[in-house]
């Protein structure tokens, strides 16, 4: 397997990563709070319908990304509302945000647009472009340094590399600030938070909101920046996908990141068969390479991975007690 072949299959890895963990960091900020939420699919697929379909009527993809994270924290309105405010079934909650979501971008696709439940294609500033990087063609013709650079670093949407520097944002968000701190401490011990006088629902309607804005930017990335346009149901159980890379990784950034790497570089395998059957020398089965990153989240679903210990509030709403 030579070098270009590598790169390629790295290039799409990272591409095919960029919505699952901007959906995995959505997830942690939310269950760091004591938040569970399976909504996460619901708030990626109308957001990826809302940023297509404004962005297609505008012509302007960054009006698209603003409505799609717009959509996406409407959702999460609700979800907060429900969850926090009325203290519902978190789980339940955001099971229906899924059922509504899916329902709802196909009926108002085919409402607007009449392409059976699509958007018109994506064209020009509409979507977002790869950019390249400087020094690009400079460094094009150095050895193994330069296809790396020009094909696996440079050459990507500008939600790529968000996406990347979100990574170490909510690190230091989450462990370097006082914010980080109360946040983490209101999905421990919401209690105590409350005692020392900090806003329990405030904290945990934050922690939505910013879950909402990850999930919105995941959407409309993948309507916008890895496809054009929106079509049914393409978050594809992302969404689940997310949650299984956030309980792999163990409610932290950084492993978030080798961790939706991981089903990412799966789901570039899936596009490309030739390669495991000229490594494997045995053909591979197109459709088992498409289930490969649903079987590796049963497997750690199933608790395969080692044990990975949520929040100890989470999934609880709370009783401000008098």
């Amino acid at each position: 397997m030579d070098l270009i072949t590598i790169l390629q299959v790295l290039d799409a890895t990272v591409r095919l990563s960029v919505p699952l963990l901007l959906a995995c960091l959505a997830g942690l900020f939310s269950e760091r709070a004591g938040i569970f939420d399976i909504g996460l699919e619901g708030k990626m697929l109308v957001s990826a319908f809302m940023s297509a379909a404004v962005a297609a009527v505008t012509g302007s993809v960054w009006v698209g990304l603003l409505a799609g994270i717009g959509a996406s924290l409407v959702l999460a309105g609700i979800h907060g509302l429900a969850s926090i405010t009325f203290r519902g079934n978190q789980l339940i909650s955001g099971v229906a945000i899924n059922f509504l979501a899916s329902g709802m971008t196909v009926l108002m696709a085919q409402s607007w647009f009449q392409q059976g439940g699509r958007t018109p294609s994506l064209r020009g500033a509409a979507r977002f472009n790869d950019i390249n990087l400087p020094y690009v063609d400079q460094l094009k013709d150095v050895p193994v340094i330069g296809p790396i650079y020009a094909d696996l670093i440079s050459g990507h949407t500008i939600l790529v590399y968000v996406a990347l520097a979100c990574v170490p944002l909510t690190w230091w968000a989450l462990y370097r600030t006082r914010f980080g701190l109360r946040l983490r401490a209101v999905g421990e011990n919401p209690a105590a938070v409350d005692t020392a006088g900090v806003s329990v629902i405030g904290m945990r309607f934050a922690a939505v909101a910013i879950c909402g804005v990850l999930s919105g930017i995941a959407g409309a990335y993948l309507s916008t920046g890895l496809q054009a346009g929106f079509i049914k149901d393409m978050t594809a159980g992302r969404g689940y996908i997310a949650l299984a890379a956030l309980i792999f990784s163990k409610w932290r950034p950084w492993y978030a990141l080798m961790a939706t790497f991981l089903f990412g570089f799966l789901q570039a395998l899936a596009l490309r068969p030739d390669l495991l059957e000229k490594v494997l020398f045995v053909k591979v089965q197109v459709q088992l390479l498409d289930a490969l990153p649903y079987i590796l989240t049963v497997v750690i679903l199933a608790g395969f991975v080692g044990k990975a210990i949520p929040p100890r509030a989470g999934g609880e709403p709370y009783v401000k007690e008098r």
